[in-house]
């Protein structure tokens, strides 16, 4: 068979719906062959990440094959592997979704290397985000360094178009596709299930919903929130479709997605960002205590708040947005604890774990990084009384406080002696080298 050929290397973007790269790969190439190469640097990061990505992988494949396709799948290093398959089916192009990682930078540096080296012409494309890094910038500066000015240029940029699933995808003849890797068992029971075709379920139930987010997402009791990020972290879902499915870009839930672009223009412009403190000038003096950080990994600070949020993360491969603020600032502000060893815990057990947002978070909380007043405390028991009034999120999570009744199970150290001595509860451990003004 005559005709132009092209890879389209799959990366986090595992979906055929507003798929920039495989849409005009497709429309200007014969053949394709949609590739994805599993990287073993990449699977001991998350069991519960590897297991997401192949439920990924198979949908990915399932849908591919609907359009007349496949996916190819290698495993190794993705650079080789790209320009391997490339020389093996004639191929005269690579495109890929631009990504911000310092991984995903070096990735593309060696890439564009190796593929001038094999005369192949290579093309990034957007996809990752709503509005690209580097589209809008201020007067000074590469990027910008506080959200509010970003999210006005971000809110009257020029969004590009959504692409529609292309009508067929024809595999070049002779193409190895391989086999599907097995699914891992992960660390979290509850977690939920990787793919674009689960991805694009869950956004049509949740659209009736928007209208309320404004109100109730911080109701963490309530678990009124999307539950949409693993599937952005991955590229199941576009953040383009979702932003054009929420409609109004001044809407709390829009919002949301502005501040994820935020820290992908944030992470193009400082990759060290999940090392070293963004901010410039921020005095980092923290603490080293190895058991601290084992009972706040399990849930078992003593302060019910951050335990139940603690305890949502492991179960669930998730924590809700409220939830890390509070977790975090209780590491960080509570406790003295470097952010560092926060990310690495996070980046460990969340599904939607990814080098921009989780390390731009942290930073945020810990005071090394966006946020304008980097010295805000975070007192977890004024949080846990706004946020879980009734204690309803918390007996969720901690059942060993189930007995106590309203908003009491925020300070069980409060409680009648008597009481407080058939919990199978420990006292907070910040009591051991910290005195906070809000334990007393």
């Amino acid at each position: 068979m005559s005709g132009r050929t092209a890879v389209v290397l799959f990366t986090r973007d595992l979906r055929v719906h507003d798929h920039p790269a495989l849409a005009t790969s497709c429309a200007a190439f014969d053949r394709v062959a949609p590739l994805y190469v599993l990287d073993p640097a990449l699977t001991r990061l998350s069991s519960n990440r590897t297991r997401f990505l192949h439920q990924s992988l198979a949908d990915l494949r399932h849908a591919l094959r609907r359009l007349g396709g496949d996916l190819v799948l290698r495993h190794g290093d993705p650079v080789a592997e790209t320009v391997r398959l490339a020389g093996e089916l004639g191929a005269e192009a690579v495109a890929l979704s631009a990504d911000v990682s310092r991984y995903a930078a070096r990735r593309a540096d060696r890439l564009r290397a190796e593929c001038a080296r094999h005369r192949l012409h290579l093309r990034f494309f957007p996809g990752l985000t709503v509005v690209e890094p580097g589209a809008s910038t201020p007067n000074s500066g590469d990027h910008y360094r506080v959200f509010s000015p970003y999210h006005r240029a971000w809110s009257g940029q020029r969004w590009r178009d959504e692409l529609a699933v292309p009508s067929r995808v024809v595999l070049p003849d002779g193409a190895r596709v391989g086999r599907l890797p097995a699914v891992p068992g992960g660390e979290s029971p509850e977690a939920a299930v990787g793919g674009e075709t689960e991805a694009r379920r869950r956004l049509d139930r949740w659209v009736p919903h928007l209208a309320d987010y404004g109100d109730r997402h911080d109701d963490m009791a309530g678990d009124a929130t999307s539950r949409l990020s693993p599937y952005l972290r991955f590229g199941c879902l576009s953040p383009l479709t979702v932003a054009n499915r929420a409609g109004d870009r001044a809407s709390p839930f829009v919002r949301q997605l502005c501040w994820r672009d935020f820290y992908y223009q944030v992470t193009a412009a400082f990759p060290d960002i999940a090392r070293t403190a963004y901010r410039r000038g921020a005095t980092e003096q923290w603490r080293y205590d190895d058991d601290a950080i084992a009972d706040w990994t399990v849930g078992r600070t003593g302060v019910p708040i951050v335990d139940a949020g603690m305890r949502q993360l492991r179960a669930e491969g998730w924590l809700h947005n409220r939830a890390r603020l509070i977790t975090a600032g209780y590491l960080t502000k509570s406790l003295g604890l470097d952010w560092r060893t926060g990310l690495a815990v996070y980046s460990r057990w969340l599904l939607d774990g990814d080098v921009a947002n989780n390390s731009g978070n942290w930073q945020w909380v810990a005071g090394t990084g966006n946020d304008t007043r980097p010295y805000r405390g975070f007192n977890p028991i004024r949080q846990a009384e706004r946020y879980d009034p009734e204690g309803e999120y918390v007996r969720r999570w901690v059942p060993e406080l189930a007995a106590v009744s309203g908003k009491a199970v925020h300070q069980p150290w409060r409680l009648p002696e008597a009481l407080r001595r058939s919990l199978d509860y420990p006292p907070p451990s910040v009591a051991r080298t910290v005195d906070p003004v809000w334990l007393r």
